[in-house]
């Protein structure tokens, strides 16, 4: 009787023992089955821009792809730092994600704390797009080239203002620079965003800035704004016909405006790739392509190593020339 009883406690605790083991195996499953909620992509600028616009059509994509929803979250603020520092103390599992642009690594030498490192507290997952900032003037303005337009401000110091898209933004980032390497003086006038710049440049009202391509485009084609150069290392192929500062002499209008998707730092590895995997083939589909182009966007969709070198490059490029120029917000 012993013995029977024994050995049914054995099989008992056997019994157990499998049925544990079993649970911890369908847990460990699920724990690798990624994703297995939905995500959420945070934008560090309000709704309706570009970049918004990019999100979304990731998002639509990834939803029904990995059957599981996501959500396109804006948190703007503080030239994109509100969002970016939301992200950086999110927990790293990867269920959410930063879609940010090239004010991440322009900040750090813009504002004096922004609460984050760009680099050591994010997972770079791909570079998704690219665009461009050009100089253009309005159709009026007399000065249809870059030469014509320096001889033109150094003839009549002060006389002309130039707009950009905001303070600390590229565009004015790239007007002070130019002032600088050509030893000319005029007056900023920082706009709230690239459209009311667009709109002030084809009216005359300012007659030069620097203007993201996207804002410009629709007057650009109407030929209510003339391009005089484009920012990049080559020209684009949104605006193939215009220079490069680089092919008119002039150095440091290299980086690219570009568009990009973080994790923060801590994200297993498998997680950062399957994304990254699905970002490069979503941007690549001829319908996603086609719609990024109508946004004025030149789709990439990089490996995260990729994106690293390009983060990690354009950080001391944009320090660089912001020390150098001196510009400082609060």
């Amino acid at each position: 009787m012993q013995s029977r009883l024994s050995g049914l406690r054995a099989r008992g605790r056997a019994a157990v023992m499998t049925a544990v083991l079993a649970a911890a195996a369908a847990t460990a499953a699920q724990a690798d089955t990624y994703p297995a909620r939905p995500l959420t992509i945070v934008v560090p600028a309000t709704a309706g821009n570009v970049n918004d616009a990019v999100a979304r059509l990731i998002g639509n994509e990834l939803t029904r792809v990995w059957k599981q929803p996501v959500v396109v979250e804006n948190r703007p603020g503080a030239g994109a730092t509100t969002g970016t520092r939301y992200v950086a103390r999110t927990p790293p599992d990867g269920y959410t994600a930063l879609l940010t642009f090239t004010a991440h690594v322009q900040n750090p030498a813009l504002y004096r704390d922004i609460g984050y490192d760009p680099i050591a507290d994010f997972a770079p997952v791909s570079e998704v797009a690219i665009s461009s900032t050009i100089l253009a003037v309005s159709p009026d303005f007399p000065a249809r080239t870059l030469p014509d337009l320096i001889a033109l401000l150094r003839e009549r110091p002060g006389q002309y203002p130039y707009g950009s898209y905001g303070v600390g933004t590229t565009g004015h980032i790239l007007g002070e620079l130019l002032l600088r390497q050509e030893g000319l003086q005029a007056e900023h006038v920082a706009y709230k965003g690239g459209p009311a710049l667009a709109t002030d440049l084809a009216a005359g009202h300012v007659k030069l800035g620097f203007i993201a391509v996207g804002s410009a485009m629709p007057l650009l084609q109407r030929g209510r704004l003339v391009p005089l150069a484009i920012s990049g290392e080559r020209r684009s192929s949104l605006l193939p016909d215009v220079p490069t500062f680089r092919e008119l002499g002039y150095s440091g209008f290299e980086p690219e405006a570009w568009m990009g998707l973080l994790f923060p730092r801590g994200v297993p590895q498998e997680r950062i790739d399957a994304l990254s995997r699905e970002v490069a083939r979503i941007v690549r589909l001829p319908e996603i392509a086609e719609r990024m182009r109508e946004l004025n966007l030149e789709p990439v969709g990089s490996t995260p190593e990729e994106y690293a070198e390009v983060l990690r490059v354009d950080l001391e490029k944009w320090r660089a020339v912001i020390a150098k120029l001196g510009i400082a917000l609060n």
